[in-house]
This record gives structure tokens, C-alpha cells and sequence, in this order.
């Protein structure tokens, strides 16, 4: 999808702070971070969000689920805790419509989130 900008940071078009990447997936910084440590885990292929999922993405989630607790390992995440967050549709809080996923740790957790 040509005008994403999720897409256009996944592909090296617009520069990013890149945390991760594999064939699939892209995981970068939040410019706007809501946390000390607010990283986001993009797929590189556009899927619009979550009710855009399916059966066949099952591995593509995994890789996702693993990248963000490698992330969350490496930054000494895990040892207090962390969040992984998706918003779906407008309501939810869903800003760009390319599905991705917030890793938010670094500081204490309220909930409920919103």
C-alpha cells in the first residue's frame, strides 16, 4: 500500500529507529512513546488490522509474539513486566491503519488501560 506510512517505514523509505526487523516483520521505535520503552512490531506486508487476520497469518502472529518478548528480554522488560497492545478501529484508538503491535514497559501499568 503505497501511501501506509507503516509500510514506507517497513521498506526504508522513511527512516525509523529500528529495533528489529525479519522477512516479515518490522519493529521500530514510537516517535510519540507513551512509556520509557514504547516499541512498535509491524508486519512488512499491509494488513489494514486485526479483524484482517487469519487461520494463515497463525505463524505471523507468533513471529510478532516472540519478537516482542526478545525486545522485551533484551531491555530488561521481563523483569518487572511489560505490555503488548493492538488497537482495532477508530474507538479502540487505532490511528494508522496498518496493524501493529505496542511493546510499553518501563513504568508501572494502570489498568483498566483506557
Amino acid at each position: 500500500m503505497s501511501a501506509c506510512i507503516f509500510c514506507k517505514i517497513a521498506a526504508g523509505e522513511i527512516p525509523s529507529k529500528k529495533v528489529m526487523e525479519t522477512d516479515t516483520i518490522f519493529a521500530f521505535e514510537d516517535i510519540h512513546p507513551q512509556a520509557p520503552a514504547h516499541i512498535l512490531i509491524v508486519p512488512k506486508r499491509h494488513i489494514e488490522s486485526s479483524l484482517a487476520f487469519s487461520k494463515d497469518e497463525a505463524s505471523l502472529l507468533c513471529e510478532i509474539f516472540l519478537a516482542a518478548n526478545d525486545i522485551a528480554r533484551q531491555r530488561g522488560l521481563d523483569k518487572k513486566g511489560f505490555r503488548i497492545v493492538t488497537n482495532t478501529g477508530l474507538e479502540a484508538g487505532q490511528s494508522v491503519f496498518h496493524v501493529h503491535f505496542h511493546l510499553l514497559g518501563g513504568r508501572p501499568m494502570g489498568w483498566p488501560p483506557g
